[in-house]
């Protein structure tokens, strides 16, 4: 079984973000950057798939020459190959991303190439939820989505997505799309010897063709989430603090 895992580089979970002076793109002098969340799952996951079944793992993403430290990540999670679809840093739409990723595996022979894809369910950053979608549509075959159970047996793929009070069971022939969701199982932490491996193996460098989705949609600034940042109050030291705990209790109850 073959395995594509796409990936991507956003900033650290939780990191405070800082905007650039014009408010048109992110400050990234201080800040840190790591695999999305739901991707790090689909890496897991395809390694997963290939360790029962036999075959290789690929992982791959769109961005900057940086994001190949990302793509060493997914080698370090036993991933066998890596693929850099590399640009100037910029970000690339949904339309466009799914553009380059489908040409890419064109290029290696078309859906055929792959048994299963694998995405994150959503980014970190964007959460636009369609690159996956897309990709999909683009190359022809089923898709399914939030999925949190994937088994595959033979030509098929079991894929059970959470709903309120239960589960749905979708069927997939192969070559599918799947997205997944935190939860579908536990990333493994790549050890220091894994990570040293993982930068003496090579990773391909493509320079896809930016295809132009924007259409009559234009940026105009950006704006950074309001951040919280309440006085604290200090209501004594040991014992001596609980009248006035219980007391700030019954104000908030009553308030209630």
């Amino acid at each position: 079984m073959d395995v594509l895992a796409c990936l991507k580089r956003v900033p650290e979970t939780g990191a405070k973000i800082v905007l650039t002076d014009d408010e048109m793109g992110i400050d990234t002098t201080n800040l840190g950057f790591t695999m999305s969340p739901h991707e790090e799952c689909a890496v897991e996951e395809a390694v997963q798939q290939v360790e029962a079944h036999g075959g290789s793992a690929t992982a791959v993403t769109l961005g900057p020459e940086e994001a190949t430290e990302q793509l060493r990540t997914a080698l370090a999670m036993k991933c066998d190959e890596a693929t850099l679809l590399e640009t100037d840093g910029e970000e690339w739409g949904p339309r466009g991303t799914a553009s380059a990723i489908a040409a890419a595996i064109e290029e290696r022979g078309g859906a055929e190439a792959f048994d299963l894809l694998l995405f994150g369910n959503e980014s970190a950053d964007q959460a636009n939820y369609q690159v996956g979608v897309r990709v999909a549509r683009e190359l022809g075959v089923p898709c399914v989505t939030g999925i949190k159970d994937l088994d595959v047996e033979g030509e098929t793929a079991t894929a059970k997505r959470e709903v309120s009070g239960g589960e749905e069971v979708y069927e997939l022939d192969l070559p599918a799309v799947v997205t997944v969701k935190e939860g579908i199982n536990e990333p493994r932490y790549a050890s220091m010897r894994a990570k040293m491996q993982a930068r003496r193996q090579e990773v391909e460098h493509v320079a896809p063709e930016r295809e132009d989705h924007r259409g009559t949609f234009e940026k105009v600034r950006l704006e950074a989430p309001e951040g919280d940042e309440g006085d604290a109050e200090v209501l004594g030291e040991g014992p001596d603090a609980v009248p006035a705990v219980v007391e700030m209790l019954r104000e908030d109850v009553e308030v209630l």
